[in-house]
């Protein structure tokens, strides 16, 4: 018996998953729980295992596609409907299945992908199915263009004109620019129209050769005579491929090439396009760049800076890797600043809260999950320590530090990735001075750590060179006004400037 297996919803209400790589392929034989494909969310990459146990007989999605959850993904003989190996420990959580046409529509994919594959159990529907079964609501996701829906815009027409045209009444009848010109009934030496040899060709109106304004142009700057050229165009107009024409067929003549045109040439832009690269908005980056969008226009964003003498935190920094509780643990610059966020979050719990949009509440987290923005090889992930209030400078260095890790190596969960209450983006490894952050959706504020530099400052009354850096705290000003958003930036520099006031406070 064939069995399909659908994509599952893996947690947070997720809709959809990129197929990342597969582990099997058909023909091979599989077991109940074991790994067969990875994937990748808006939120993590995970792997997968098979709720049943037989020889797959087709992948019915290729690598690199984006499907919806509840779509089928691979086609597996189980052997039997009554074994032990065709029975899944637990049935997987997927969507109900889809109406008549979605069936329709997975029997063809699967048919497409796997040409021997056995069509599996109600695939194809009745001839007269139109709806979807009883009790089932139809499935709001599209599977084509439907035959007769799209629609063409009507060509126009080029305008007709009742009559000759008539001749500008400040141009004698005679001519363009000096040029005698023959009546229109023809020239001389019986040359058809005009002289041009072409005796079948469309008569032009008096007065000279219809042309658009812009094939004018780009004849004057090839130096091309449109009056000796034969339309091609609609009621015997010059194209820009008869000037075109022209031009080339002149430099072949010539030997010189035709006058410049700030018409770029078609050859020009295909090669460049050629050269651009185009990448896939997919997985974490896109849903990094909805969450930004939907944040920066929903949360009116303020952002205050200051600068503060970090000397004595980095020499902190120093005395704390010399610690044997901080052994084999990574100690830097940036964990004194969390440590001071946590405990300015203490003193004023406001800004670790978040906006309920639906009940108009505040909702003040008596928790901080501290998030740490990562750039990974996936993009921008922001994980975040949980509870991370109650833990102590060391437990905090090690929490990070595998936290960091696991983000790099994109191992990441979703529950790591989730539930955040307040974020720090440390900008100063890349050399950054500043900068204004967007905040993480859901939350109220976030912390920009510039890097530490060297800088001439005023120290007890005397110029010196001191450990500088520049802090930046964007807030949600619905929640946190300007005092308190001045309150808390000022704390965590305070405790930066002189860390035995993390001890006094915390």
């Amino acid at each position: 018996m064939n069995k399909e297996f659908k994509l599952p919803d893996v947690g947070e209400g997720l809709t959809e998953a990129d197929i990342v790589s597969w582990h099997v392929k058909p023909g091979d034989t599989i077991e109940d729980g074991q790994v067969i494909v990875e994937i990748e969310t808006a939120k993590a990459v995970v792997e997968l295992p098979s709720p049943y146990a037989g020889t797959v007989t087709g992948l019915l999605v290729e690598e690199g596609q984006t499907v919806d959850v509840g779509t089928p993904i691979i086609a597996v003989d189980v052997g039997g409907t009554d074994g032990a190996a065709g029975q899944p420990t637990a049935e997987p959580a997927v969507a109900e299945p889809a109406t008549a046409e979605a069936a329709a529509a997975q029997a063809a994919v699967q048919a497409a992908t796997e040409p021997g594959a056995t069509e599996p159990e109600s695939a194809v529907p009745d001839a007269g199915a139109d709806a979807p079964p009883p009790g089932r609501q139809a499935v709001l996701v599209g599977y084509g263009v439907k035959p007769g829906s799209t629609t063409r815009r009507a060509r126009k027409k080029p305008p007709t004109r009742p009559g000759p045209y008539p001749s500008s009444p400040a141009m004698p009848q005679g001519g363009s620019g000096g040029r005698e010109v023959p009546p229109s009934g023809g020239s001389p030496g019986g040359q058809g129209v005009w002289g041009t040899g072409a005796p079948h060709a469309r008569k032009l109106p008096p007065g000279g050769t219809r042309a658009k304004p812009p094939v004018r142009r780009l004849a004057r700057d090839l130096g091309v005579d449109l009056s000796a050229l034969t339309g091609s165009g609609p009621e015997g107009s010059v194209t820009r491929e008869d000037v075109q024409q022209a031009a080339g067929e002149a430099t072949v003549r010539s030997g010189y090439p035709a006058a410049p045109s700030d018409e770029r040439p078609a050859a020009a832009t295909a090669s460049q396009q050629e050269t651009e690269e185009r990448i896939p908005v997919r997985g974490v980056r896109k849903h990094t760049a909805a969450a930004m969008v939907a944040s920066a226009f929903t949360a009116p964003h303020v952002t205050e800076f200051l600068q503060v003498d970090v000397t004595e935190t980095m020499a902190a920094v120093r005395r704390a890797r010399e610690l044997p509780e901080f052994a084999e643990v990574k100690v830097s610059p940036l964990l004194f600043v969390a440590k001071a966020l946590l405990v300015a979050v203490g003193r004023h719990p406001l800004v670790n809260s978040t906006w309920d949009e639906a009940a108009q509440e505040i909702v003040v987290k008596p928790y901080v999950n501290l998030g740490i923005a990562v750039a990974a090889e996936r993009g921008l992930l922001v994980p975040n320590v949980k509870g991370a209030q109650a833990l102590s400078l060391a437990a905090l260095a090690r929490a990070l530090d595998e936290l960091a890790a696991t983000a790099r190596s994109g191992k990441a969960t979703p529950g790591d990735l989730t539930g955040g209450t307040i974020t720090i983006t440390n900008v100063g490894v890349f050399g950054v001075d500043a900068g204004t952050p967007i905040l993480t959706p859901g939350e109220a504020a976030i912390l920009a750590f510039g890097q530490v530099r060297d800088t001439p400052w005023v120290h007890q009354g005397e110029l010196a060179v001191r450990k500088v850096t520049t802090l930046s705290l964007s807030f949600d000003h619905r929640i946190v006004d300007g005092q308190l958003g001045s309150a808390v930036l000022r704390d965590v520099g305070s405790m930066l400037e002189d860390p035995v006031r993390m001890l006094a406070w915390s």
